[in-house]
């Protein structure tokens, strides 16, 4: 302990890791830690070349500098977690001819595939509004869980 009490900014090198290391390995870049460990190593670096002194000068600059970088950070980190909706085109079940179990529209509706009812919903440049019950569809991507089709 006595240890960083001589070296402050090793402290903050410290707990800057420790965070990187938790909102990396558990959290899933989600966010709040990663902020803190930003402005802590940034306090640690101002510790260093001696532009900030003292136990409460360097929490004040922690708190403000997790202020500032969450405030630049939070809309470019949003837009990568919220890109839109991967359409996968790889699936072995693209192609395929299914049956239509409940009305499919643009944002609802089920399809039957290997005794299964799957969500669906029609792919954007479907030339209908819907495709009633019974009738014949193509799989044509699917996002996420949702299979997007296409009137046969």
């Amino acid at each position: 302990m006595d240890y960083f009490l001589e070296n402050p900014d090793h402290l903050w090198y410290l707990i800057a890791g420790i965070s990187f290391v938790i909102e990396l390995s558990i959290m899933g870049l989600s966010g709040p830690l990663l902020f803190f460990a930003i402005a802590s190593l940034i306090t640690g670096a101002l510790v260093s070349i001696g532009a900030i002194d003292g136990w409460q000068s360097e929490i004040l600059t922690v708190g403000l500098l997790t202020a500032l970088v969450a405030t630049i950070l939070w809309k470019p980190l949003k837009s990568l977690q919220n890109s839109k909706e991967k359409t996968d085109n790889s699936s072995d079940m693209i192609g395929l001819q299914v049956l239509v179990s409940t009305k499919v529209t643009t944002t609802t509706g089920s399809i039957r595939y290997s005794g299964i009812n799957w969500q669906a919903r029609l792919a954007d440049d479907a030339n209908v509004t819907s495709i009633n019950e019974q009738s014949q569809c193509q799989i044509v991507a699917i996002t996420g869980n949702i299979m997007l089709v296409k009137q046969v």
